[in-house]
């Protein structure tokens, strides 16, 4: 039997999904600090977060997207399907950086290990966070799903996305930032204060996220649907 073509849309969110994914690894080692006019409990009123943090709140964009579209273990597939495709992109990275470089390369060998190379906190605490995070998405977006009857995108959108943002948050900045470096003595973790900091940041970026993104949701999930997309092109064994 002639197995269908893949829609455009649907490799698009999932393309979406792997290039927020990359992007948010490669640039997760930069803390950005944003002045905030008032001050909030903890942070106070300097916003403090990883570089990663925009990119990686599109993820929770995708997945939800495509969850909706084509179900939970469609979307879990992909969730980790890229998740393995982690290890790619490190294989990749770490091999351009031992490769030996040109005299004339203008970037210096030095410099570019220190921004592209990974550090092993980071790529500790951004898997293991991936990993429990993304694939709680997926459920709970499929459980407040099927507890409002398929209505309500809205709140599966923003509840799915608030629990796993939470959950992503706390396990990455904890690792990467404190637990990590202190346990395999890499370096001193960060102060607590700070990472409590880190933590109120990033989550208070993908929480504004999730709400905002919310229409956008809607919108690319209607235009899919009235092209005909909502059941999966390939059938999954249960």
């Amino acid at each position: 039997m002639r197995s269908r073509a893949i829609p455009a849309g649907q490799v698009a969110l999932i393309g979406l999904f792997v290039t927020a994914l990359i992007t948010a690894q490669l640039t997760a080692s930069k803390v950005l600090a944003f002045q905030l006019p008032v001050s909030i409990p903890i942070a106070g009123s300097t916003l403090a977060l990883p570089g990663a943090a925009l990119a990686y709140a599109l993820t929770f964009f995708a997945s939800d997207a495509y969850a909706e579209l084509y179900g939970r273990r469609a979307a879990q597939v992909v969730v980790n399907v890229a998740f393995l495709l982690n290890f790619v992109m490190l294989a990749l990275v770490w091999s351009t950086i031992l490769a030996p470089a040109a005299g004339s390369s203008p970037v210096a060998p030095d410099t570019f290990a220190a921004v592209m190379g990974p550090s092993t906190n980071i790529v500790i605490g951004s898997l293991a966070a991936y990993l429990v995070s993304q694939n709680w998405d997926v459920i709970a977006f499929h459980r407040l799903r099927q507890w409002t009857g398929g209505s309500h995108l809205w709140l599966r959108n923003v509840g799915s996305t608030a629990t796993s943002q939470l959950i992503d948050t706390v396990i990455f900045v904890g690792l990467a930032f404190f637990l990590v470096p202190e346990l395999l003595g890499i370096g001193d973790g960060l102060p607590l204060g700070l990472v409590a900091s880190l933590v109120v940041g990033q989550y208070l970026l993908k929480l504004a996220i999730a709400l905002l993104d919310t229409p956008f949701v809607y919108l690319v999930v209607g235009l899919l649907r009235r092209r005909g997309h909502g059941e999966p092109t390939v059938t999954l064994a249960d």
